[in-house]
């Protein structure tokens, strides 16, 4: 008789809740989270007991709510050092403007900042406030910092809020909040002892020693699929163009700027690579003759000769003992017929192609859409999110594939 399999272990979050309104929402949050396999303690701040009662969530979550940094009995033995410890994740929902920045700066003037400061767990927020207080430029500046130094944003929503105005700002539903926190944790140590190699950004390539062909690249989807990737268990390593992003914790980044140098240093990085996801926007040109002094502007027209850059992702999989490929597509027209072919002339094992002409996402943005195929004829639709959360759907295909 066989026996049976034991559950799968439960992962361990602290639940942070700040004083906004949405704080209501969280017992059902709780709730949500619990049925998907998280032990859930409970962290409010003292604004958020003006919204939500400690018994409330004491009860749904089946285990003592914290509130107080000078708590006699849980400080006896450094409770709030013990917690920081125990938590595998921190998702903060609400999180208001206020706790946003008190992330940014550090400070650790209540219980929930002082537990984030003395974690090491992967720090997840909801932002929740006014559609102008998120707008506001400061707050984007905050929400910009955090994403850089590894916090996964969820949200925020768009729609009616509690004052009567509409837009963003909205808390993401407790289901919602769960089933992306899910979807980046269920990829864990399925990576442990590949090797994954990922470029990044634009390339620069010069014209003169002031001018130069670029794009729009920014480099967020290659980053937050090196962190994906990490968290999974892999050793990862980005060869990057110019951007302007915080290198990855435990992730070796090689910093590159053409075309040309981007293709020697993936030459050297895929010996012994097992997935290789080419993210990068690689110029497709560069110029024949680059002026070692600034062309004058003399006429009115000016010919620029132009060659091709070599093919990096082709020349990946073309190798011999070839990793696993993935490429992408950044489209403006039949999505799906261009990165068919692409898929299929690269000799790729996966495209995530993605749409530019739709407003707010690809290039530049925090947020996408892909559309995922592989050489089997298979592809899946993966909705607007944030490029956090998609990069660990992506890791997610890739690990079913290989």
């Amino acid at each position: 008789m066989s026996e049976k399999a034991s559950p799968p272990p439960k992962k361990k979050l602290v639940l942070g809740i700040s004083g906004g309104i949405a704080a209501y929402k969280c017992a059902d949050l709780v709730r949500r989270l619990t049925e998907r396999n998280f032990e859930v303690r409970v962290v409010l701040t003292p604004a958020a007991t003006n919204f939500i009662t400690p018994m409330t969530l004491q009860a749904v979550s089946g285990n003592p709510v914290h509130q107080d940094l000078f708590d006699p009995e849980m400080e006896a033995a450094m409770g709030h050092i013990e917690l920081a410890k125990w938590a595998d994740y921190i998702l903060i929902a609400p999180a208001t403007a206020n706790t946003l920045a008190k992330l940014v700066h550090g400070e650790g003037d209540n219980l929930l900042t002082t537990v984030v400061l003395a974690s090491q767990a992967q720090l997840v927020v909801a932002p929740a406030m006014n559609q102008q207080m998120w707008a506001n430029q400061t707050t984007q500046i905050n929400i910009e910092q955090l994403r850089q130094r590894g916090v996964a944003v969820l949200g925020p929503g768009t729609g009616e809020q509690a004052c009567g105005d509409v837009g963003a700002g909205r808390m993401l539903e407790p289901l919602d909040i769960a089933l992306k926190l899910e979807s980046m944790t269920t990829q864990e140590k399925k990576l442990t002892e590949k090797r994954v190699v990922i470029t990044a950004g634009p390339t620069v390539e010069a014209i003169d020693p002031v001018r130069y062909i670029s794009n729009h690249s920014s480099g967020k989807m290659a980053f937050a699929l090196a962190k994906a990737a990490k968290k999974a268990g892999a050793e990862v390593e980005i060869v990057s163009g110019p951007v302007n992003l915080a290198d990855p914790a435990g992730v070796t980044v090689n910093h590159v700027t053409s075309a040309a140098q981007m293709f020697e240093q993936v030459k050297l990085a895929v010996k012994n690579c097992d997935i290789f996801i080419g993210c990068a926007a690689v110029a497709d040109y560069t110029p024949v003759k680059v002026s070692c002094q600034k062309i004058k502007k003399n006429d009115e027209q000016m010919t620029l000769e132009l060659k091709r850059n070599p093919d990096i992702l082709a020349w990946v999989a073309e190798q011999e003992d070839r990793p696993f490929v993935v490429g992408f597509a950044a489209e403006s027209q039949s999505l799906k017929e261009f990165a068919t072919k692409k898929l299929h002339k690269k000799k790729l094992d996966m495209i995530c192609a993605n749409d530019i002409s739709c407003e707010g996402l690809g290039f530049n943005s925090d947020d996408n859409q892909l559309l995922l195929l592989d050489k089997k004829g298979n592809e899946e639709l993966l909705d607007v999110a944030s490029k956090e959360v998609l990069a660990c759907k992506i890791i997610n295909q890739i690990v079913a594939r290989i």
